[in-house]
Parts: C-alpha cells; sequence; structure tokens
C-alpha cells in the first residue's frame, strides 16, 4: 500500500467516525444528553490520536458542530464546557 493509499483510508475512517457520531447524536431515540456529550468526547479523542495535524479544524469546526447538533436535538441554548463524566 502506498502512502497516499494509507492517507485515503485514514481520512475515510476519521469521516466514516464523524457520520456515525453525527447521525447517533442527532436520531438515536434513547440518546441522553449526557451520553451524548460523552460521545462527543470521545470522538474528539479518537480524533486527535487519528488526525493530530487536524487540531485546530476539530476545535474551531468539528467540535461545535456536535455540539450544535446535541443542543438543537435537545432544545438547549449551549452545553456545560468541559467533559461529562
Amino acid at each position: 500500500m502506498s502512502d497516499d493509499d494509507l492517507l485515503i483510508a485514514h481520512e475515510s475512517r476519521c469521516e466514516l467516525m464523524l457520520d456515525v457520531t453525527r447521525r447517533t447524536l442527532a436520531t438515536d431515540p434513547e440518546l441522553r444528553l449526557c451520553e451524548g456529550l460523552r460521545l462527543i468526547e470521545a470522538t474528539r479523542a479518537a480524533m486527535m490520536r487519528l488526525a493530530p495535524d487536524s487540531l485546530d479544524a476539530l476545535e474551531m469546526e468539528i467540535v461545535p458542530g456536535l455540539r450544535s447538533i446535541l443542543m438543537e436535538r435537545f432544545g438547549l441554548s449551549e452545553l456545560p464546557p468541559g467533559p461529562i463524566n
């Protein structure tokens, strides 16, 4: 496998993880708010391991987007700032 093939596979894995997270946050009928917050934090941690070069995009776009999905889902105007235990 070439370096380009590995990069494409790596990016595909990240996109799949984000897609599953977004869908779960938006549509899982049994999802509780605390579980959604934990899922966002777990996704953030996994993305930081898989794509450390994307840290700026992760913190500025991806995590706020995931939090926005959760806020809309639960009708909230804001969420707790940090991770939930």
